[in-house]
């Protein structure tokens, strides 16, 4: 029998630090994976939310039982196992931050196919990264004059070095190395506006769940924002509610605070 007063809810987990614990070897905590479950038992939609690139994220969403997904730092969306779109940055401003990367001796890497590896014209970006994050293929005929889409580029630098490179202030980008930067999508309620678009539910129907500084932008009024016990001060000052460290439970203990399950 139909139950009518249920009310469907479109749930969006970060991996890292808010659904996968651990470091290293990263895990799911079994009461996360429970709650998920009886979530989605219960009719609700659940979709990984994540600044990873689709390619890069698919396999790992599949291993873990998610068929949605937010990618690309909220420019993908993916449902039903089935890539939906993907939009590229904003071409003009990378070529630029590239070109400018090239007159003063940075070296750079771009992702302009939705696939695990990126493009670089120069040996040098190898060596200067000394990354395995993903597959580098090296092609010194590269051209950006060539290349109209571009989804990712990899700047290496320094910390200290960032302050030199001008047209980094015009991108969206951040660091998870030492070495270099990722300039990418950086507001994944894009993409779950998108998701719920799709479905033509009403924006108050999400429910996020974050840690860490990239998921700021999708902490947002028109929806249910939880943080993880673990999250950044900043995150859970704009939170709708605050649940326990990722490790000790906190995605079910939030579930069976506002009775979802």
């Amino acid at each position: 029998m139909e139950n009518k007063n249920f009310r469907k809810r479109y749930f969006f987990f970060d991996i890292d630090g808010t659904l996968a614990v651990g470091n290293p070897g990263r895990y799911i905590p079994k009461s996360a994976k429970d709650a998920i479950e009886k979530l989605e038992s219960q009719g609700h939609f659940c979709a990984i939310a994540t600044g990873r690139s689709q390619a890069m994220a698919f396999d790992y969403c599949q291993e873990i039982g998610f068929k949605n997904m937010v990618s690309d730092g909220g420019n993908g969306i993916t449902i039903d196992n089935k890539l939906i779109k993907i939009d590229p940055l904003e071409r003009e401003s990378v070529v630029k931050l590239l070109k400018e990367c090239d007159e003063k001796g940075f070296t750079w890497a771009i992702s302009y196919d939705n696939s695990k590896v990126r493009y670089t014209k120069s040996p040098k970006f190898v060596e200067d990264t000394k990354d395995t994050y993903m597959k580098t293929i090296v092609d010194e005929s590269l051209d950006l004059d060539k290349i109209d889409i571009i989804y990712k580029a990899y700047i290496a630098c320094t910390v200290e070095n960032e302050g030199q490179i001008e047209n980094l202030q015009n991108v969206p980008f951040a660091r998870y190395q030492d070495t270099y930067v990722f300039v990418e999508p950086d507001d994944k309620s894009v993409g779950i506006k998108s998701i719920l678009d799709y479905y033509h539910a009403p924006y108050e129907d999400a429910v996020v769940f974050g840690d860490n500084k990239n998921d700021l932008k999708m902490f947002r009024d028109e929806w249910t924002s939880i943080a993880m016990g673990n999250a950044i001060d900043e995150l859970k000052e704009r939170a709708t509610f605050v649940t326990k460290d990722a490790v000790d439970d906190g995605i079910a203990y939030a579930c069976k605070h506002f009775n979802w399950i």
